[in-house]
């Protein structure tokens, strides 16, 4: 076995204290998604928005990462062999646990997309209020570099790819039920890889997966990554 890819999702950043969103406590209470999370709720709606995600930013000097960040940040840098982390999530834990084979598959909160000329360039402030594109000078025209529901997914060519070449691939404290990262067992499983999936419990998608493994992302990850890099 020399090449993996893992996708991560919600559940491996709730222990971090991010809310994930689903369920009773999620991000979308209080909010629809329409509301939020649209190209037609921003330009309905600018400053909801950004003031939604302008909160979710700075949310982000809250928390840390957590051992199943930490523990994947070890075998990106421990494992000889292909490694790519496809995430679904759009805060920045894996990054600041290290890990740097990345793919941010719906987007960064600390990015910026400029909807006047299309560019992206970190941003960690407010987007609500007198921001600026830092390429084209262009004011009033930056939006979150987050993909909302209706636009396509990043770099779907690279991850297909990898997902070809793939001969384990684990699915990480995720739902099953977004696609098209839901799939991605399926375009894996017909590539000839074996499949593992991680979670807190049984996932929509938990019959596609050769095994399953149980529990908190804290504990499960870092278990799983010791016994692949043991001796």
């Amino acid at each position: 076995m020399s090449n993996i890819v893992i996708l991560t999702g919600a559940g491996i950043s709730a222990e971090s204290g991010l809310a994930t969103f689903r369920g009773p406590e999620g991000l979308w209470e209080g909010h629809r998604v329409e509301d939020v999370c649209t190209p037609e709720a921003l330009a309905r709606d600018p400053a909801m928005v950004l003031r939604f995600y302008d909160a979710r930013r700075a949310a982000l000097g809250r928390v840390a990462p957590n051992p199943a960040h930490r523990a994947l940040a070890r075998l990106d840098a421990e494992w000889p062999g292909g490694l790519l982390i496809v995430t679904q999530n759009v805060d920045d834990l894996h990054e600041r646990a290290g890990a740097k084979r990345l793919i941010h598959i719906h987007g960064e909160l600390l990015s910026a997309l400029c909807r006047k000329c299309g560019g992206r360039a970190r941003f960690a402030g407010a987007m609500l209020g007198d921001a600026t594109c830092a390429a084209c000078g262009a004011a009033d025209a930056l939006r979150p570099d987050i993909v909302f529901f209706g636009e396509m997914p990043y770099e779907m060519e690279a991850i297909d790819a990898a997902l070809a070449r793939a001969d384990l691939f684990v699915s990480i404290g995720t739902s099953g039920a977004v696609y098209p990262a839901a799939g991605f067992v399926r375009i894996a499983r017909a590539a000839g890889a074996e499949t593992l999936e991680l979670n807190l419990e049984a996932s929509a998608g938990s019959a596609l997966f050769d095994e399953g493994r149980f529990g908190l992302a804290s504990e499960v990850v870092p278990a799983w990554v010791d016994q692949l890099l043991a001796p």
